[in-house]
């Protein structure tokens, strides 16, 4: 399935990382919205659920083994040409994932991570998803640091 110019919107999935009370941002290095920062995901494979597809991406681009996904919410994100031709259309399923091991770092198109206070979130330079996400969910990201090991 073709990303860009696609002929049917494309399913991705997003990975809500709490640890105290800092959320695990990664800076994007791939088109779209390259250099903007964003949780950790990638793209549903063919015969892969989604609950699989989270554990897998986050494992790609922050090295730690999690679990246990639980739903947070769907996001949609659309970005037209300048002729107003769908250029991505992503359906983003974003998950709240439990962290079994591992040592956070920047790998696969991740260029850089950082553990962000949910105060410092808005200040930096997000995806237009993300920022959508965060503003909607940030009172469940909150409660839900309080579940977290």
């Amino acid at each position: 399935m073709k990303r860009l110019y696609p002929d049917q919107p494309v399913v991705g999935v997003g990975a809500v990382i709490i640890k105290e009370d800092k959320i695990a941002l990664i800076k994007r290095g791939n088109e779209p919205a390259r250099g903007k920062w964003t949780i950790p995901g990638g793209l549903v494979e063919l015969g892969e659920s989604p609950e699989k597809a989270v554990v897998r991406e986050t494992k790609e681009e922050t090295g730690l083994d999690v679990d246990d996904p639980s739903l947070m919410d769907v996001v949609s994100n659309v970005n037209l040409d300048g002729r107003g031709k769908i250029k991505y259309h992503y359906v983003i399923i974003d998950y709240l994932v439990h962290v079994k091991a591992g040592t956070a770092q920047a790998s696969s198109d991740a260029v850089e991570l950082r553990w962000v206070p949910f105060n410092e979130v808005e200040g930096y330079d997000l995806t237009a998803s993300f920022r959508l996400f965060f503003r909607q969910n940030r009172k469940k990201m909150e409660k839900a640091k309080f579940l977290l090991k």
